[in-house]
């Protein structure tokens, strides 16, 4: 294929090819050269000229000639066109020839399609010859066929857009064609012609002027027997002429056309005609097409539907603003019954109803914005008051008898029903912005609804319903005053009919409603509805004229009841299963005695409440399947019996009393079907087979529309996905689809010995019917079966015995070749079913051959396209039927088949089922890739496009072949390079088809490719692609563009991007709106993705889109692009979510002119340009908020210049291009400020999540240019403004509850600090708390109780995040502590009662019994469930606040009235207000503390013993740091120090130790273990104090006399346990089991991590405390080996060399507890002092061979120092012996002669120490054995002078050692040392001139020396003296020194003559010569 990459076709490489090669190889030279041609091509021009017009007469397929044809033209208009006439011609010669055989009909096609495409591209270029080539190409239309009229059709349209205005001489000729073309036979032409004449209408003014009419009547006729294409293409004809007619201006040359412009009146009266009477009477032989009886066809009104969506949207959504009203009328009017023609039965008027209710919706929620659709609710409001007035104008006129034949009452109820629906789905898609519309007090919007809930008719008073319960999703605070209001009317009007049943759909939609309603309602609303409902059922006997609407009403309420799940209806199970028992028979006889008696109406009466049963205890087991106990079950079982038997009488019933009875006996049946299909099969073991065929005759023949009035029970449950209002079908037909669903799952449960009559019985009923009806039964049977046979091989169950399998087969291959291709997809479905269920090979393989066998003889289309889907599903659900043999003969059938050109069916059906196979074949199907492909492909070519199934199906395929080759397609070979070619080529062919599924499939191939090869996919000609049909006017292309984009930019985000725009760039003109089908609600944005590049075309279209699916797709495709752009594109991406955010419609957001300083700053917008997002939805508005939390998030994963401005600012400066998020500040406030005070809800929760990140985020960025300050303090008026409005009183919970947790973020942040400043918000906090203290009776009665737990225990943990902070912040700690510390009184009351709910609720379910009946003090007890999530999301903080609290009072009850509080019950409110007086039972202080202590300790330890896994670490952290508090005070230390409760709680930290790595969490625990080591450490001292008191002396700490530590009481046990822990899972090599595994070597040391270091040395400090609780005895026989061990292990673990010198901290803190230990009293006392000794010295002795064979590797200081530690803190007895003390000795030595100085310098200060020790037992042998050499050293350093610091910093360590030693020294010995010393410190000192010139080092030692020759002097005088006069050189040096110094002095004393002092001092020093 690389051959065909040439601007000239390769004719050598092309006569090499096969014949079908070669149509490949010119489609891929066709595709080349397109993307090639505006390149200069004048020297080829003539040969490429030739070589495509030589291709015209090759029989080019679709795809080829309009690729031929395309090139053509671009060659003409880039090069010279003098040729062109030759090649029109040339083409007009081709249609003119006289051979009409099938083989030349390609080559003329392809003339057509060239002169087309040429006239478009050059137009008025090419002078007058259109005027022949128009009339030639007419002239062969005459008798052309299908293909040859659509492609001349298309032809003829591009010949219009290319001539413009010159054509019109052919205008008339070409509309008479177009005309007969517009109601032809193949659908395809139609459309076609629909094209045609759109073109032509832009020009030819007679098509909207004179001629209006009959291309009005026209359309209709079109509409007859249309398709979806056909509907499409012509409504937008009819649409736009409509609108052209209407808007067009006068000109001159329409004043000769004699130019009448018609009125709105006149425009929608045509469009009207259309809706109410049809095409008149046109195509009456047609009839049969003609669905249902009504005189209008559907496919004429649907198009006439669609013709008004096109007419409005063409105008545009401020046009429908100004004429909405006489819209609306004219809309409505069309439903109402003053056309008795339009409505003839309740389906027309079901079907009309839906049409209208499509155009409301289309028009009005898809064109205008929020502030237009507000003002649309209130025009219909008035027009359902005017019906109102109607009809109760009629009402009060007639008398009873006469009032429901009342005309106007029955035509005003359809119009009430769209009006309805209409304003229930434009409230709801308003949500809470709607509210000022319901507030409105002139429009009354509630009481309209309300109205009209009495309307006799039953269809108005459901529509008023849901149109409630929209309200109640879109308002959830409306949903109680509803809901109360209803009850009452019901109440109190429970005499008339219409108000029962009125009020009662009402009440159940409302609780239908309250589960969209995440704030719910009062618990006792449940009750009053039950109450209700049973009085309704106990009173329905008692007036016979309204016994069938209260009992239907009654059990209504109860099903709908159901919806408010368990919690509420546990409380009235018991009540409801008693109604359930009473309702049916409770034994066969009474059944039967039940049937002697009643008439008609008592049946009725009865069937109704029965059913009604049913339906609720179906809404039981659906709805709260939780409480469905084995109890229960049994309970719900008794009456089905007598259910199911009354059944089996129905039909009985039914002849005895008649008609009347059939609906209530049919419902019946259906609720019955229903619930029995959903409890599970083993509860009832009832045989309702017998009975069930016969269902199967109830069969009504229409095709139905479904609608609310057939189930008034649908109005409570949820409504299907995308479609508003639930349209439940015709009780005939819904119970035929319950039946079917009940007998799949029955038929499995049959005995298999009934299964055989079952099936007999099956196809007996279907021999009795003939005709169309004979195909409904069959249908319904073969599904039935299909179902059944579906849950056989889920269970893996048998069919049965082999009768049952010969019945099976004779009722699927029966159905098999029916001619209904519905009833042929079922049985080939269950014919695979049955192969999967028998799973016998040979029956499989029976099944295929039988197939096989009619494929080949079979001619017809029926058989041909059953057998061979049937082959497909067979394959399909048998994973490849065995073996390749079949594989192939299935293949190669299938091949044959879809080569059928004769029926396109059989090609369909051939291939979706060869798509089947390649699905499932997977790689046994590798060997048929390339013929396959190679088939696909050929047929992709030569396939016309009008067979839109064959296209459709060859997309499945190659989808299917793709995902087969996988990513085999990313080789290399030559082989896969040929199938990835044919891919893409398969791919560029439906790119250009047409038909926009097959398009939806290209693109989705595409992406398969892409995620399987993305190197060899062209992206830019992909992303061109997606841009194009991004605005598509068919939701399937939306759908696969967006999803491809989906996956695009999660690899390449920013590539897809720049594409985008620079493609638009590119290209202008496809992107106007023009070139791109418009659509009701769609105005498409490309022409925008100039300016808001694919980003913002993405926002657009998902603020007009309407398709939950897609809306998510383009979420997350925005998502992807943000996550991986929106750093570098970061001003691009806020000005985008801020434009969306600004556009809001309404800006009046409140103006505070009150307070000045809060004034709404932000809302002062004046500029009033253009915005790229006009009136987004709030929807879109949220979704933008969003993005800027996730903007900022990913900012925070960026780096810390985002939030410094300091930093951001110079590299702004070193780079103009760089941008950074502190910049945009300002737009940051702005956004959420916007938000936060938007209308609606879900944008002000938004907008205050945004505010609190901005200010966590920002709070400590400081402002460079006033010092001491932080950025944020500049907009606390715009904090404070966009909280106040969340603290209003109608404000919802849920807001009020985010807005306390950014008061107290905002507070806690450290931001302001003036105490003014902050009060403003602190104000907001404290009118909450307020609220708070009021209690439970304050609290409204709008929402669920457990809303106010929600926002009592925010403010609680706001308040609660408060107190924790001010311990941190320091500049504003002192303002916040006065602020808080004023209301700590009432807070830690109330926080103390939040913490005992939280108890009561954290209490195990068998503790259920002892929960106070009344709830607690923030929950009711019926709302537990709800408030639970509530406490669990604040407990922490606010346990966290209340253990400060009381640290702080330090447990002394401070309030008088503190120690009355009861806390043994919880704090009811009733309680919480009074004073002290009346509360009983008064506590002491001790056993107040006492409870509040037992309370933080419970919650704390329930919480740590098992943190579920999705714990928050904050929450954690919050409770050890409780604890913490709680034991930094001496009295709850108290509590625990002798207590096993200590133990308890260091098992409880172990296990947290245990399973979290975190170091924090860690860390903080071992704090709670060091204070609680701390309180027994207390505890123990106390005891022996006391007991020295008394003088009995007994041993007291753990270990006692034995020294024995009992694991689990052990308080000693438990720390080591946990120290091990830590210190293990740091350093592994500790654990001596681990040590001799290989995975650990000893000896190669790890480098802990900060925290780790950290970690052990917290370990380490706890370990040295141990000693201090235990006995003597217990400390030497079960602790101290231990700790020594720990403490000598991680010192040799982690003793490694650090740069610097110092210490590693895990190092510092072994060396210390070592010392710790050492220094133990322990070590003195009497009884252990020998033992203890042994333990020591085996430790020195560990640490001696340790350091022998470490000292190499690691650090030998640390490993001194220990020795060191050991020296100086044991007593001699451990130290002293001689061949430990040779070997400590020998270490020193070894270390004095390392060649490091930093080492030797340490080795000199160890050893310094050391020869101080008091005792010169110890000492002694030291300084005998190393000061000789320290001298010696000290000695050779005369020679070489200190390079570095570190070098003389030695010997300074060094000459102080000697000078200690000599100070120590005996006086005997002195004299020799000060002999030795003073030589050496001559010798460092310098004469003048060597002083000028030498090294820092060797003037420090200069100046060093002379110091301390200056000390030692007068010190030893004589020996310095006798030194002196012995050795002249060295005073001459000595004196040359001191007079230098003295020189020096001199000089800086004259420089600083006010400072006299010091050279006087000096001279006092050095005058002892």
């Amino acid at each position: 294929m690389e051959l065909a990459h040439s601007l000239l076709l390769n004719e050598e490489a092309y006569n090499q090819l096969g014949e079908f090669q070669k149509a490949e190889f010119i489609f891929e030279w066709l595709q080349f050269l397109e993307k090639l041609l505006p390149a200069d091509i004048r020297e080829n021009q003539k040969k490429l000229v030739e070589q495509l017009t030589s291709l015209l007469n090759n029989s080019p397929g679709p795809p080829t000639r309009r690729l031929v044809a395309k090139n053509l033209a671009v060659l003409y208009s880039t090069g010279d066109t003098f040729s062109v006439y030759q090649t029109i011609d040339k083409c007009n010669e081709l249609i003119r020839s006289k051979d009409d055989s099938p083989s030349y009909l390609p080559t003329k096609l392809a003339a057509v399609v060239c002169l087309g495409y040429l006239y478009k591209k050059l137009g008025r270029i090419l002078g007058n010859s259109f005027t022949d080539t128009v009339g030639n190409v007419l002239k062969a239309m005459k008798n052309a066929e299908s293909q040859g009229r659509y492609e001349i059709m298309l032809s003829l349209q591009n010949i219009l857009n290319g001539l413009g205005a010159a054509a019109v001489p052919c205008h008339r000729d070409i509309y008479k064609a177009a005309r007969s073309c517009l109601t032809d036979r193949s659908v395809a032409v139609r459309c076609a012609a629909a094209k045609c004449l759109l073109e032509l209408q832009n020009e030819a003014v007679f098509m909207w002027s004179t001629d209006l009419d009959s291309v009005v009547t026209l359309c209709f006729k079109s509409f007859e027997g249309s398709n979806y294409d056909v509907r499409l293409a012509v409504s937008k004809l009819l649409g736009t002429v409509l609108a052209r007619a209407l808007t067009s201006k006068q000109t001159t040359a329409s004043t000769r056309h004699n130019f009448r412009r018609i009125s709105l009146e006149e425009a929608m009266q045509l469009l009207g005609t259309g809706f109410l009477r049809g095409s008149c009477g046109f195509l009456r032989a047609s009839g049969d097409m003609l669905k249902g009886t009504s005189s209008v066809s559907r496919d004429v009104r649907v198009g006439v539907t669609q013709a008004y969506v096109v007419f409005v949207s063409t105008l545009g959504a401020q046009w429908l603003e100004r004429n909405f009203s006489a819209f609306l009328s004219h809309v409505l009017y069309l439903v109402s019954q003053s056309h008795p023609k339009a409505i003839q039965s309740q389906m027309d008027a079901i079907g009309c109803r839906r049409c209208v209710s499509f155009i409301l919706r289309a028009t009005v929620g898809g064109l205008l914005g929020e502030k237009a659709q507000i003002a649309a609710a209130k025009e219909i409001c008035q027009a359902i008051w005017k019906l109102k007035k109607v009809v109760d104008a009629a009402v009060s006129d007639s008398n009873l008898e006469t009032r429901i034949s009342t005309t106007d009452i029955t035509a005003s109820q359809h119009v009430l029903v769209c009006a309805l629906q209409e304003l229930g789905s434009l409230i709801h898609g308003l949500g809470t912005t709607a509210a000022p519309l319901l507030q409105d007090s002139t429009t009354g919007v509630l009481e309209a609804v309300i109205s009209v809930i009495l309307h006799p008719s039953i269809s108005v008073r459901l529509s008023a319903a849901w149109c409630l319960r929209c309200i109640a999703v879109a308002l959830p605070s409306y949903v109680s005053l509803l809901l109360d209001r209803c009850i009452e009317r019901l109440s109190t009007l429970k005499s008339s009919p219409e108000a029962v049943t009125g009020y009662s759909f009402a009440v159940a939609a409302l609780l239908g409603a309250v589960n969209h309603c995440p704030l719910g309602i009062p618990h006792g609303k449940g009750k009053v509805i039950m109450t209700v409902a049973e009085d309704l059922l106990c009173s329905a006997s008692q007036n016979s004229r309204i016994s069938l609407q209260r009992t239907q009403a009654g059990w209504l309420l109860i099903a709908a009841l159901m919806r408010l799940g368990p919690a509420v209806v546990q409380h009235h199970l018991p009540r409801m299963l008693l109604l359930w028992k009473c309702i049916f028979p409770s034994s066969p006889k009474d059944l039967e005695t039940e049937k002697t008696r009643g008439d008609s109406f008592t049946w009725q009466v009865t069937l109704e409440g029965r059913a009604g049963a049913l339906c609720a205890i179906k809404s039981f087991v659906s709805h709260c399947a939780g409480l469905l106990t084995d109890e229960v079950v049994q309970r719900l079982l008794p009456p089905l019996p007598s259910a199911v038997d009354l059944l089996t009488q129905l039909s009985s019933i039914n002849k005895s009393y008649g008609n009347s009875l059939k609906t209530p006996s049919t419902v019946y049946r259906h609720k019955l079907y229903e619930l029995l299909a959903v409890l599970p099969p083993k509860t009832y073991e009832v045989n309702l087979c017998k009975d069930k065929s016969l269902t199967f005759l109830l069969l009504g023949n229409s095709i139905a529309g479904g609608s609310l009035e057939y189930d008034p029970y649908s109005i409570y449950e949820k409504a299907a996905k995308g479609d508003s209002v639930p349209k439940p079908l015709p009780p005939v037909l819904s119970v035929i689809s319950a039946a079917t669903r009940l007998f799949g799952v029955m038929f499995s449960h049959v005995a298999e010995s009934h299964r055989l009559q079952v099936l007999e019985q099956l196809l007996n009923s279907i021999k009795q019917t003939k005709g169309s009806r004979q195909q409904i039964v069959q249908l319904n049977v073969v599904s039935a079966f299909s179902t059944s046979l579906k849950h056989l091989a889920n269970c893996k169950g048998s069919l049965g015995p082999e009768e049952v399998r010969r019945s099976a087969l004779t009722l699927v291959m029966g159905a098999l070749e029916s001619n209904n291709p519905l009833l042929r997809c079922a049985a080939a479905e269950c014919l695979a079913r049955l192969a999967q269920v028998v799973s016998d090979t040979a029956f499989t393989a029976g099944l295929a051959q039988v197939s096989f066998d009619k494929l080949k003889s079979a001619r017809d289309v029926v058989s041909r396209t059953g057998h061979s889907l049937a082959l497909g599903c067979l394959y399909r659900y048998l994973g490849g039927i065995g073996s390749t043999q079949h594989l192939n003969a299935c293949v190669g059938i299938l091949y044959t088949l879809s080569q059928d050109s004769t029926s396109p069916d059989v090609q369909a059906w051939a291939l979706h089922s060869l798509s089947l196979i390649v699905d499932l074949a997977g790689p046994l199907y590798h060997v048929h890739v390339e013929p396959t492909l190679s088939l696909v492909l050929m047929l992709l070519l030569t396939v016309p496009p009008a067979y839109t199934e064959v296209h459709q199906s060859l997309g499945r395929c190659l989808n299917a072949l793709i995902t087969t080759l996988g990513p085999e397609l990313q080789g290399s070979s030559t082989t896969v390079s040929a199938l990835r070619t044919s891919c893409l080529l398969g791919c560029a062919v439906m790119q250009d088809n047409p038909d926009c599924l097959v398009q939806a499939q290209a693109i989705s191939c595409l992406q398969q490719l892409h995620m399987f090869a993305p190197r060899h996919v062209n992206l830019s000609s992909l992303v061109r692609c997606l841009c194009v049909n991004l605005c598509s006017s068919y939701l399937l292309l939306r759908r696969a563009v967006v999803a491809c984009l989906r996956q695009l930019v999660q690899r390449e985000a920013a590539e897809v991007s720049e594409y985008a725009v620079a493609l638009v760039k590119e290209n202008r003109e496809d992107f106007t709106p023009g070139n791109v089908l418009k659509f009701p609600g769609f105005s498409c944005n490309n022409v925008n993705i100039r300016e808001i590049g694919l980003e913002g075309a993405l926002l657009g279209l998902l603020d007009k889109e309407l398709d939950p699916r897609l809306c998510q797709d383009i979420k997350e495709t925005l998502t992807h692009m943000l996550t991986s752009m929106a750093v570098e594109k970061l001003s691009f991406w806020l000005k985008l979510c801020k434009d969306v955010l600004a556009a809001s419609p309404d800006t009046t957001q409140e103006e505070e002119t009150a307070k000045v300083d809060d004034a709404s700053i932000l809302t002062s917008d004046s500029d009033e340009r253009f915005h790229p997002f006009s009136n987004p939805r709030w929807s879109t508005r949220v979704f933008a908020a969003e993005c800027v939390c996730k903007i900022i998030s990913q900012c925070e994963n960026a780096g810390s210049a985002h939030f410094d401005i300091t930093l951001a600012q110079e590299r702004k400066q070193r780079d103009s291009r760089d941008d950074f998020l502190v910049l945009h500040l300002a737009d940051l406030i702005r956004m959420a400020f916007m938000a936060a005070t938007d209308h609606s809800d879900q944008l002000r929760l938004s907008g205050l999540q945004t505010l609190q990140i901005v200010v966590r985020k920002f709070a400590a960025v400081p402002e460079p240019e006033f010092p001491g300050h932080v950025i944020l303090e500049q907009y606390q008026a715009n904090v404070g403004a966009a909280l106040r409005p969340a603290f209003a009183p109608e404000t919802p919970p849920d807001v009020t509850a985010k807005a306390c947790q950014v008061c107290s973020a905002w507070i806690a942040s450290g931001v302001v600090s003036d105490l003014n400043d902050l009060r403003r918000v602190h104000q907001l906090l404290l009118s909450s708390l307020l609220k708070v203290q009021a209690g439970k009776e304050a609290q409204s009665q709008q929402y669920n109780e457990s809303t106010s737990t929600m926002e009592i225990l925010a403010v609680l943990k706001a308040w609660a995040e408060v107190k924790e902070n001010y311990r941190d912040v320091t500049s504003s700690a002192s303002v916040l502590l006065d602020l808080v510390q004023a209301d700590l009184g009432t807070l830690s009351k109330l926080w103390l009662a939040a913490l005992q709910d939280f108890a009561l609720l954290t209490l195990p379910s068998e503790y259920a019994s002892q929960l106070p009946a009344e709830g607690g003090t923030f929950y009711t007890a019926e709302t537990i469930e709800n408030a639970r999530p509530h406490y669990y999301n604040s407990w922490a903080l606010i346990l966290y606040a209340t253990a400060l609290w009381l640290a702080s009072t330090g447990f002394i009850v401070v309030d008088p009235d503190e120690g009355v509080t009861n806390l043994s019950r919880p704090v009811t409110p009733t309680t919480m207000c009074q004073d002290s007086s009346t509360r009983p039972l008064v506590k002491s202080p001790e056993d107040v503390n006492t409870d509040r202590f037992h309370l933080i300790l419970g919650i704390s330890v329930e919480f740590l013993c098992s943190p579920r896994s999705d714990a928050a670490m904050e929450n954690i952290i919050a409770c050890l740091r409780a604890l913490q508090a709680l034991f930094d005070v001496p009295w709850p230390r108290s509590k625990i120090g002798g207590d096993q409760l200590g133990v308890e709680l260091l098992n409880v930290l172990h296990r947290l130790i245990l399973t979290r790595e975190s170091p924090d969490i860690q860390l903080a625990a071992l704090e709670v273990v060091q204070l609680i080591l701390f309180a027994a450490q207390e505890h123990v001292k106390e005891k022996r104090r006391s007991a020295e008191e008394k003088e009995t002396l007994p041993e007291f700490g753990e270990g006692k006399d034995t020294g024995g530590l009992v694991p689990g009481k052990s308080l000693v046990f438990a720390t080591l346990e946990l120290c091990v822990c830590i210190l293990v899972r740091q350093l592994p090599q500790l654990n001596p089991k681990l040590t001799c595994s290989p995975a650990v070597q000893s000896g190669k040391h790890l480098l802990l991590s900060e925290d780790g270091s950290r970690l052990v040395a917290a370990a380490l400090v706890i370990l040295s405390d141990v000693p201090s609780i235990c006995s003597p005895e217990g400390m030497l026989i079960s602790v101290l080996p231990t700790i020594l061990y720990l403490i000598i292990g991680v010192l040799k673990e982690t003793a490694v060399k650090l740069q610097d010198g110092q210490l590693p901290l895990t190092v510092a803190a072994s060396l210390q507890a070592l010392k710790g230990l050492l220094s133990s009293p322990m070590a003195r006392a009497e009884k252990s002092r020998t033992a203890w000794t042994d333990l020591l010295r085996s430790a020195l002795v560990t640490l001696q061979l340790d350091c022998m064979q470490l000292l190499q590797e690691r650090d030998e200081v640390s490993l001194l120092t220990a020795i060191t530690v050991f020296i100086m803190s044991t007593s001699p007895e451990v130290t002293a012996i001689e061949c430990l003390q040779k070997h400590c000795i020998e270490k020193f030595k070894i270390t004095l002669d390392s060649k490091d100085p930093l080492v030797q310098c340490k080795c000199y200060q160890l050893l310094h120490s050391i020869f101080q020790h008091p005792n010169r037992t110890v000492s002694y042998p030291y300084i005998h054995s190393l000061a000789p050499s320290i001298v010696g050293k000290l000695q050779e350093t005369e020679k070489a002078k200190p390079e570095n610091a570190a070098e003389l910093q030695v010997i300074q360590e060094g000459i102080k050692v000697v000078t200690a030693l000599t100070a120590t020294a005996e006086e005997e010995h002195r004299a020799h040392l000060v002999a030795g010393l003073l030589p050496i410190l001559i010798s460092f000192l310098l004469d003048e001139n060597a002083l000028v010139s030498a090294t820092n080092s060797a003037k420090s030692l200069h100046e060093f020396a002379l110091q301390n020759l200056m000390q030692i002097g007068p010190q030893y005088s004589l020996v310095f003296k006798k030194l002196m006069a012995a050795s002249p050189t060295m005073k001459a040096r000595l004196e040359s020194a001191v007079k230098g110094n003295q020189e020096s002095i001199k000089a800086k004393t004259a420089k600083h003559a006010k400072n006299p002092g010091k050279s006087s001092s000096i001279q006092l020093k050095t005058n002892f010569l």
